[in-house]
């Protein structure tokens, strides 16, 4: 591998991963902590998603049954609870997962990337908490089995092994965290969650670029299929 082209590549990252960090905590860019706000900011120079539900539009309340209870109030709330929940499941397993890589991993940059989906993960938890709590959705407390299985083969490894095993996985997980978001802005009926998960799918969409960035340098082959 062209030795330039690999010490370049950490400090790119590190801009890329710090651009999306900042601008999800930058003022008004709340996310689910205000469902009509907008959810995350995408990174510097991620292309606009369009503004309908944007703060302040009609229609961009909170999540839930229409008046009187209606049936497409509670189909609504059905799908926004799915997505809300399986969002949670993802965000959870990416942090186990990134907190076992913070420190076994052993290059810089996938060092660097598993703190920042740590951080990252973290704060989209703390952000759908709100939304969460109103739809009766609870933070999942601990692994599932078919996690710990997973988390119980990454602990095994060490090294470049390590290493591709930890980035394949992530690979799927953040493959699957797409499909959710592209889905929920299809889906749900609720213009502030369509347009929180559209925006921050593009969020979304650059880590799942970085990775894809990092696999290549490491000669890790990603071929992401998702959740059963």
């Amino acid at each position: 591998m062209n030795s330039r082209r690999w010490k370049s590549l950490p400090a790119a990252i590190a801009l890329l991963l710090l651009a999306g960090t900042a601008a999800a905590q930058a003022p008004g860019g709340g996310g689910m902590q205000n469902p009509g706000g907008g959810g995350m900011q995408p990174p510097a120079g991620a292309p606009s998603q369009g503004a309908p539900g944007a703060q302040g539009a009609p229609g961009a309340g909170q999540p839930g049954m229409e008046p009187g209870g209606s049936e497409q109030g509670m189909m609504r709330q059905m799908v926004d609870h799915d997505f809300v929940k399986k969002t949670l499941e993802n965000n959870d397993v990416q942090v186990r997962l990134s907190q076992m890589a913070e420190q076994k991993a052993a290059s810089p940059d996938v060092k660097q990337f598993s703190q920042q989906m740590v951080t990252i993960h973290n704060q989209l938890n703390q952000q759908l908490a709100p939304v969460a709590k109103h739809l009766d959705v609870s933070q999942p407390k601990k692994p599932s089995k078919k996690e710990k299985k997973q988390l119980a083969k990454l602990q095994a490894l060490s090294g470049p092994a390590f290493e591709s095993a930890y980035l394949q996985a992530m690979a799927n997980e953040q493959e699957q965290s797409l499909k959710e978001f592209k889905d929920e802005s299809k889906a749900s009926q609720n213009p502030a969650l369509q347009q929180t998960a559209r925006q921050d799918e593009a969020v979304l969409s650059q880590h799942f670029a970085i990775l894809k960035k990092i696999a290549q340098a490491h000669n890790v082959p990603i071929e992401a299929k998702g959740k059963k």
